[in-house]
């Protein structure tokens, strides 16, 4: 596809070294000729970025730079919500910027794209994993027949597949793992993809919220009703979807607007669509450290995010201390939710939700 500039244009690639030894490396360094190429040690550690005063300037990072590296662990890890395993990523940080995003800014302010260019050795480490698992024992909440690896963890695939082919590259793996599944969220769409062939093998997750909160918490991604009116045609395409009702942000309005959400979304399904789809849902989770950079690039989307009055502290499973909703109320709110949901999609199961 062309490349939305709007998003992302590279002017300055930072890389390491060694992704010239790979064809991937070259083939993203030949499509961007004219950016300015600076040699980093490590995609991780990258002095230029880790400037406080890049926060400022935190789109222009995300549109004009992007990182190439070689990824180092391919370890599996298990997961239990919204895939059986997380695979290693293809790719880290966004050239989106969801002011809620949970991925860490290691590599400093605003996390630009980074590129992994050895997708080969991505890919064969995943179908080693599967085939030592063989087929699954019995069926679970993430899949009833195959195992399931998330495959974006760190970023956004369909963005990712308008700068390199490492997303082709994935899909067209899992054509031929049996007992094996891909599975990626997006907030992009990125119609190019419908000409991937899945064939079943792939499970995109389009996440939705009300587009009036959207319009200011996700920032420079594809509009609401984009993303719902593309979930028939890549159905069609071979493609299983679902959706994720992520993050729930509870507000005084709040209701209204999920219920319009549902009744828009039930309204655009096919048949088709509407007898494969399965949703998550996901309240909000935030934390201090990301309010404090957020006042520094995008203080009114904290007007949503940042609620004390309603949040508590709480530990996450990785060490982090992070604000939900107060447990009693989550609770409630949750079960509205829920719901809600049920009154206008009967149809839509819910395979988790917290």
């Amino acid at each position: 596809m062309a490349l939305p500039r709007t998003l992302i244009e590279p002017r300055l690639i930072y890389l390491e070294p060694a992704i010239r030894d790979h064809a991937r490396g070259r083939e993203v360094l030949a499509r961007f000729p004219q950016a300015e190429l600076v040699e980093v040690a490590s995609h991780w550690q990258i002095p230029q970025l880790a400037d406080p005063a890049l926060a400022e300037d935190w789109l222009r990072v995300k549109r004009e730079i992007l990182v190439l590296g070689v990824k180092k662990g391919l370890a599996m890890r298990p997961n239990g919500r919204s895939a059986d395993f997380i695979a290693p990523s293809s790719s880290n940080g966004c050239a989106m910027a969801c002011a809620y995003c949970y991925v860490g800014r290691r590599k400093g302010y605003a996390n630009p794209i980074s590129i992994f260019v050895n997708i080969d050795a991505i890919t064969r480490a995943i179908a080693r994993h599967a085939a030592r698992l063989g087929p699954k024992p019995e069926p679970n909440s993430i899949d009833p027949v195959d195992w399931v690896y998330d495959l974006g963890e760190n970023g956004d695939l369909s963005m990712d597949a308008a700068l390199s082919d490492n997303v082709r590259d994935l899909v067209a793996a899992f054509r031929t793992m049996p007992h094996a599944k891909g599975s990626f969220a997006t907030k992009y769409v990125n119609r190019d993809l419908l000409g991937y062939d899945p064939q079943g093998r792939t499970r995109i997750r389009f996440s939705l919220m009300p587009e009036t909160i959207a319009r200011v918490v996700d920032v420079r991604t594809s509009p609401m009703a984009e993303r719902i009116g593309a979930i028939n045609d890549f159905v069609e395409a071979g493609y299983e979807v679902h959706v994720n009702f992520s993050p729930v942000i509870v507000h005084e309005q709040w209701e209204a607007e999920w219920r319009a959400l549902f009744a828009e979304l039930d309204s655009q399904l096919s048949p088709r669509a509407r007898a494969q789809l399965k949703c998550e849902v996901i309240f909000l989770t935030h934390n201090a450290g990301l309010h404090d950079l957020n006042l520094q690039w995008h203080p009114r989307a904290e007007e949503w995010l940042w609620r004390p009055d309603i949040q508590e502290r709480k530990w996450s499973q990785s060490g982090m201390q992070n604000l939900r909703y107060k447990a009693a109320w989550k609770r409630q709110w949750l079960d509205r939710f829920l719901g809600w949901l049920a009154e206008t999609m009967p149809y839509c199961e819910v395979r988790y939700a917290f």
